[in-house]
């Protein structure tokens, strides 16, 4: 009887997977959630850590630590708001301050990795100041920018795109269907 490690195509997500196995195809954070129900397993932190808590489980052995669950979002900023308004501590990237920056940007404005960052580390700072770190950063953020692993479609679009520039996006989502069904490399995991 040959085993599903040796198959070439995707095996059902079951209790029954080896952890390995898991790890050698595509599975979208919903998928895995569900999995991770059945088994009891924690579900925050992420895809990769879910995948990893879900390894652990698969293969008998000790779950690696859960993400805490004591972050606090404070006070959030509540409109109006203008230039002088402070920054809370554990403010998000609400409507409320999109809506400002857009008002005062423009429609370009959106939230990119720079204006995160600077929402979340920038308590005690002003939205006058998160306008001219906006500025300051536009060239810095034209640039071409690393696409976290996490981001598995996001990188493969990238990729393909750049490789078949006149393809259409129906081509480009076709091909990451093919790709996404495909068994990974052990290099990959």
């Amino acid at each position: 009887m040959s085993s599903n490690a040796d198959a070439l195509t995707r095996p059902e997500l079951s209790a029954a997977l080896r952890g390995d196995e898991l790890a050698r195809w595509y599975w979208t954070l919903a998928e895995l959630t569900v999995l991770a129900r059945e088994l009891g397993v924690p579900r925050g932190g992420g895809k990769a850590a879910l995948t990893a808590r879900l390894r652990a489980a698969l293969d008998g052995i000790a779950l690696p630590a859960a993400p805490s669950r004591t972050r606090s979002a404070g006070h959030q900023l509540a409109a109006p708001v203008n230039g002088s308004t402070v920054i809370p501590e554990g403010q998000r990237c609400s409507q409320v301050l999109r809506e400002y920056f857009r008002r005062e940007i423009g429609p370009s404005f959106h939230f990119d990795a720079y204006m995160r960052a600077f929402v979340a580390e920038g308590a005690g700072r002003t939205l006058a100041d998160a306008i001219t770190h906006w500025h300051a950063t536009r060239q810095t953020a034209a640039q071409l920018q690393e696409i976290g692993a996490q981001f598995e479609l996001n990188r493969f679009l990238r990729d393909w795109h750049a490789e078949h520039p006149a393809g259409s996006r129906t081509e480009a989502l076709a091909a990451w269907r093919a790709h996404r069904d495909r068994p990974r490399s052990p290099a990959a995991r």
